[in-house]
């Protein structure tokens, strides 16, 4: 586990396979609760590559000295992701 928002990472290996890729990060939010946004890659063994970039936000929350994940959203395609950035975009600017 993470003891700083910073070191936090969705990065998960089997064995000698990195099945999912963190490729950037963001922090939205730190403290007793942080927010983190990923882009990553996960492997598909069916066609053994990478599939494209996706994201996800996940909610850390500090229990002790440990950041534990309490929940998370992913964005399931690019399409989702810029439907999202347009409505964020229309609110915030109104």
């Amino acid at each position: 586990m993470a003891s700083h928002v910073n070191e936090l990472s969705i990065n998960y290996q089997e064995e000698e396979l990195l099945v999912v890729k963190e490729l950037d990060k963001v922090v939205l939010s730190s403290g007793a609760w942080a927010t983190v946004m990923f882009k990553y890659q996960q492997w598909d063994k069916a066609k053994q590559q990478y599939s494209p970039e996706r994201y996800t936000i996940r909610r850390y929350r500090k229990v002790g000295d440990d950041y534990r994940q309490q929940s998370k959203f992913n964005i399931s395609s690019n399409d989702q992701a810029k439907k999202i950035i347009d409505a964020l975009t229309k609110w915030v600017n109104e």
